[in-house]
């Protein structure tokens, strides 16, 4: 373990010693919060396992909003997002949330503050938090961590991408692991484990594609179109939430050129993040990166049931 990591790993154990000590505190919102996170930086599938959940929760009919961050975004302060909006007002990642869910999304650097604007504007209902196992600051009636088989080797931040070391998941009210991950091989017992199928849906595919993508775990997602039979005779991989330029745009376009290509792939975040360049990418198709819980009912309601999204804190 390098010095920085070690000091890392003690600042991130201080802290949580602090919250579970009750010395920092965890402000409390009027309606329930649901928190969605994972213990890693990026590419645990938090974007669409919250599409996923707000479907499940629209299926029972309960009210909800998402609170978030807002990655990215070149704005301050707390925001309701518009879902004609842009990524540089809100983050790719709430606008894909309002687009796909059609549910109320505030972005804020403070979750606690954006929960105050979402309940004076919609009363105290159902609060998704997007991100927000670390975000302890705001307190949480269920926390649901996503954990990835790439998390059980890997090292904290700065040397590997963990955030938090495996032993936070103690924390967690449910685990969503994906994959076949063996949950024997974790150093600590689990709580419920939920179980979730990660998909791509294409509404096209092409014979010779470029294939480009800027999220954090880009082979993942060229693991899912060669699993269809796709296979891309160009990759371009960029940072994660990149903002795409006209300059890439050309690179792109070159690159199709050069390769002979029939047509690009990439998916709906990317797509977010080129905006209106997306046209000059012709023909273009997106992969909907999917998620599905394995016996959705019983995950859903036994969630619903430590939590009443109806009520009201005294």
């Amino acid at each position: 373990m390098s010095l920085l990591t070690g000091l890392y790993g003690a600042v991130v154990s201080g802290r949580n010693r602090l919250y579970d000590g009750r010395v920092l505190k965890a402000h409390k919102l009027r309606g329930q919060v649901v928190s969605v996170g994972n213990i890693s930086a990026g590419g645990a599938g938090k974007t669409p396992f919250v599409i996923l959940l707000g479907g499940l929760l629209q299926q029972r009919g309960v009210a909800f909003d998402v609170l978030s961050r807002g990655y990215g975004r070149k704005t301050k302060g707390v925001l309701p997002v518009d879902s004609n909006g842009s990524p540089e007002e809100f983050g790719d990642e709430p606008l894909l949330i309002a687009r796909r869910l059609g549910c109320p999304v505030i972005v804020g650097e403070s979750r606690f503050r954006a929960g105050l604007l979402a309940e004076r504007k919609f009363g105290p209902q159902l609060h998704l938090l997007d991100d927000g196992f670390q975000h302890r600051s705001l307190a949480r009636d269920f926390d649901i961590v996503l954990l990835t088989p790439e998390d059980l080797s890997d090292d904290l931040l700065p040397r590997g991408r963990l955030r938090e070391p495996l032993s936070s998941l103690r924390r967690a009210s449910a685990v969503v692991l994906s994959g076949d991950l063996d949950v024997s091989r974790l150093p600590i017992p689990l709580g419920p484990v939920w179980r979730v199928r990660r998909d791509v849906q294409m509404g096209s595919s092409f014979s010779r594609p470029v294939v480009f993508c800027g999220i954090a775990r880009p082979q993942k997602f060229l693991q899912h179109l060669r699993s269809k039979g796709m296979v891309p005779v160009v990759e371009k991989f960029y940072p994660d939430h990149h903002a795409y330029s006209d300059a890439d745009v050309e690179e792109l376009l070159r690159l199709k050129t050069e390769s002979r290509a029939d047509g690009f792939i990439t998916t709906e975040k990317d797509a977010v993040n080129l905006e209106s360049k997306i046209s000059r990418l012709n023909p273009v198709a997106l992969a909907r990166v999917t998620m599905e819980v394995v016996e959705p009912a019983d995950a859903i309601d036994s969630m619903l049931r430590l939590i009443d999204p109806h009520s009201e804190r005294a």
